[in-house]
């Protein structure tokens, strides 16, 4: 056999090899989409049966589907009731960090914090859950919401599940 045909047999042979390799890769991505589409359709089910506000769409760039969430964001205000002393406004922050992290360790809340003026609106709340009428209980059950010492003003807000701060 000559070295010509020889290398011309090993190229054929690695680009049979190659496509393959090629079509078994391309039968994994697929079945890994199906999984992944699975799993979003799952997500999108199971968050329907609790009550949450969702829909999808495919990222162009990545082909990935992302699935989109209704969340409700308080915004703290300053209340009209700021005329405690300094002893009751220090056991009213107390009780609504206590009562801050209550929420996040139950679900309800997942992310909180104050702003970094000392301007009227005094912070933000970002709850977790299914409707307007539940975030609403919640943030009123703040202590601070209760005496007045902050009001709320809650808006319905869209993010992606999963994504975190950056």
């Amino acid at each position: 056999m000559s070295y010509k045909k020889l290398i011309y047999m090993i190229l054929s042979i690695l680009m049979i090899s190659s496509c393959s390799k090629t079509k078994k890769e391309a039968q994994s991505n697929e079945n890994v989409s199906a999984e992944k589409t699975e799993t979003v359709k799952a997500q999108l089910e199971r968050l329907k049966d609790e009550g949450f506000e969702t829909f999808s769409y495919v990222d162009e760039e990545t082909g990935d589907t992302l699935v989109m969430q209704q969340y409700f964001m308080a915004f703290l205000n300053r209340g009209d009731n700021r005329n405690q002393s300094k002893a009751e406004a220090d056991s009213l922050q107390k009780l609504h960090m206590e009562h801050l992290t209550r929420m996040y360790n139950l679900g309800y809340a997942d992310i909180s914090g104050p702003f970094g003026d000392d301007g009227d609106m005094r912070g933000i709340t970002i709850y977790n859950v299914p409707t307007l009428k539940m975030a609403d209980s919640l943030v009123n059950s703040d202590p601070m919401v209760k005496s007045g010492r902050l009001s709320i003003e809650l808006k319905p807000w869209w993010a992606g599940k999963g994504y975190g701060l950056r």
